[in-house]
């Protein structure tokens, strides 16, 4: 999976337009401090650290085949991780890497596997992800995909036996770029709190659709089920900074702000939050996506998924996998949805300094702003921990440049 770029995306004079704006009221470090898009997507504000993109993941790689990783699947992992960050997902770019390696050192995952077809149909297939690494099972189940959208025009792959696979918008992006359409969806730890219960039960449970427009422009859903993933108190937690309320649950079902004790206790709100603001939505649309992967694949599900951060049991996640052909139904699919991407785009706002988006827009502008900085801005808990990596196993260590 190579590391996408800005060429891919032509509406280019949108994306400067954005960018103008929010820079315009970003001061900290100027034109280079990294532009508030969404808790999700900010840098640490204090960092003064950029990281070259393939400096980060050579780091990445090197790790993963020092702790046995061949060399196929620590090139897919590595590029699958950088892609996150790259496009602002913090949570689940190198933050994750730790939680893999230690993976691998139990047992628990297996980097050397490849997937293997239990069962296939001319649009359909099961996949056996034989406890490998969850990246190198989600690209190869969405090929198998894509692969079958192209001769039938619709592929469904499920897998099962897989572990996390990343931010789930890198799949329907391979799809984007065949010019079909892409869907995936995964089960994860038990994490979300069911409407009305004291303890979690489904996992963040992720979807992503995918939808190429004209020119290489594109719709990119890609969201947790819960009002936030984990991986973002996790940030929080290593920034040191307070998590909005609606987040995460307390040991006494209270929402708390902590982003430590949020961490500790594991127990994320649903999508809406309360039962008053339509939380049980959120939790409808985490049943949704545990149905395609838990059950339907036969893998581990709800409440039986292992705990989060546990490595020393397999997790035997469920994942699922959809490309379609839009060009087997009716035509001009491609030039529908930029005329509606384009109209959204177009109408006024409420703020004139914040234009309106579109799915996917965030991450692009995020990609232009690293493509300008030369690089990534880690927070400097990251980088602690990286050094920690190196030494562990004798591998170089990840060389960043200050800047003013």
């Amino acid at each position: 999976m190579a590391l996408r770029t800005l060429q891919l995306y032509r509406n280019q004079e949108f994306i400067q337009e954005c960018l103008s704006k929010f820079c315009s009221h970003t001061r900290t470090h100027s034109l280079k401090n990294p532009m508030i898009i969404g808790n999700s997507r900010q840098y640490a504000s204090v960092s003064k650290m950029i990281t070259p993109l393939q400096e980060a993941k050579r780091f990445m790689k090197d790790c993963l085949l020092a702790v046995g990783a061949s060399e196929e699947n620590a090139e897919t992992v590595s590029c699958n991780l950088l892609e996150a960050d790259y496009r602002g997902h913090y949570s689940h770019g190198m933050n994750r890497l730790e939680m893999y390696i230690r993976d691998i050192q139990n047992g628990t995952t297996d980097a050397k596997i490849k997937p293997e077809i239990l069962n296939e149909t001319v649009a359909t297939a099961l996949l056996d992800g034989k406890n490998g690494l969850g990246a190198v099972v989600g690209k190869c189940a969405m090929e198998i995909a894509i692969n079958k959208a192209k001769d039938v025009g619709i592929g469904f792959v499920i897998a099962r036996g897989s572990n996390h696979y990343g931010i789930a918008g890198i799949y329907a992006l391979q799809a984007i770029e065949e010019g079909l359409i892409g869907f995936s969806v995964t089960n994860t730890s038990p994490l979300m709190t069911p409407t009305r219960a004291k303890q979690a039960a489904l996992g963040t449970n992720p979807l992503t659709l995918g939808a190429p427009a004209k020119n290489g422009d594109s719709f990119l859903l890609d969201m947790a089920t819960t009002a936030v993933a984990l991986g973002k108190i996790e940030i929080a937690k290593r920034k040191r900074e307070p998590i909005p309320e609606g987040w995460a649950l307390n040991e006494e079902g209270i929402p708390e702000s902590n982003p430590t004790i949020a961490y500790t206790n594991a127990k994320l709100m649903p999508l809406g939050g309360t039962e008053l603001n339509s939380g049980y939505k959120g939790y409808g649309l985490g049943m949704l996506v545990e149905i395609f992967c838990g059950i339907l694949s036969g893998s581990c599900y709800g409440p039986h998924i292992r705990r989060w951060g546990s490595s020393h049991e397999i997790a035997n996640l469920g994942q699922a996998f959809m490309a379609i052909n839009p060009k087997v139904f009716a035509p001009g699919f491609e030039d529908r949805l930029q005329d509606l991407i384009t109209y959204l785009r177009e109408m006024e706002p409420v703020d004139k300094n914040k234009p309106i988006l579109v799915h996917g827009d965030k991450e692009k502008m995020h990609m232009a702003m690293v493509d300008q900085e030369g690089g990534l801005r880690y927070v400097a808990n990251q980088h602690k921990t990286n050094d920690l990596l190196a030494k562990e196993f004798k591998v170089a260590s990840m060389v960043s440049k200050t800047i003013d």
